[in-house]
C-alpha cells in the first residue's frame, strides 16, 4: 500500500512539474487532409501564378474564374473586427476539363460536386519568398468507373502542379 501511495505521489509531482513544459511547447502545424496536396517553391507570387495558368492552358483547359481570396479576407476582416494578415497574396484558380468532367459525371451524376477544379496559389506574410501551390484531389468513390474517373482528375491536377513547379 505504501508503495502504491508513493507511486501516486510521484506521478502527481511529475505531472505538475512537467505541465509548464508541455503547455509551452508549440503545437505543430496541422497536416493537410489526405485529399489535399500542398507544395511550395521559392519565387515570386506573380511568376508562379503565371506558370500555373500556363500549365492549365497547356493541358487544353481554360481558366474559368480567379478568386482573389487574400484581398477578400483583408477587406472583410476589417468589417468583422479581425485584422490578422493571413496571406501575402492568395488566389484560387478555377478551371474545368470537358472530357474529365464528362467522364466523372457519366460514371455518377452526383460527381458534379467535383467540378470545377481549383488550384490555390499563395504566400504567407512571414515567408513572402515561398509560394505555395495546393489543391484538393477528389477521393475515389463509387463504382469502378467513377473511381477511375476521379483518380484521373487527381492525376490531372498533379500533372498541372508538377509542370508549374518544375
Amino acid at each position: 500500500m505504501k508503495l502504491k501511495m508513493l507511486f501516486v505521489m510521484f506521478a502527481m509531482a511529475f505531472a505538475c512539474l512537467s505541465w509548464p513544459v508541455i503547455a509551452a511547447t508549440p503545437a505543430p502545424a496541422p497536416a493537410p487532409a489526405p485529399s489535399v496536396t500542398v507544395q511550395s517553391i521559392k519565387g515570386e507570387f506573380e511568376d508562379i501564378r503565371e506558370r500555373v495558368v500556363l500549365a492549365i492552358g497547356n493541358h487544353g483547359l481554360v481558366l474559368n474564374y480567379t478568386a482573389h481570396i487574400g484581398n477578400m479576407l483583408q477587406r472583410t476582416g476589417k468589417d468583422i473586427g479581425r485584422d490578422r494578415h493571413i496571406y501575402g497574396n492568395a488566389e484560387l484558380l478555377e478551371f474545368c476539363s470537358a472530357s474529365a468532367s464528362r467522364s466523372t459525371m457519366e460514371a455518377n451524376p452526383h460527381n458534379i460536386v467535383y467540378c470545377p477544379y481549383a488550384i490555390a496559389i499563395y504566400t504567407l506574410p512571414a515567408q513572402p519568398e515561398k509560394v505555395y501551390v495546393s489543391y484538393r484531389k477528389p477521393l475515389p468513390s463509387g463504382s469502378a468507373q467513377s473511381m477511375k474517373a476521379l483518380r484521373d482528375v487527381g492525376r490531372l491536377l498533379d500533372s498541372i502542379a508538377r509542370e508549374a513547379l518544375k
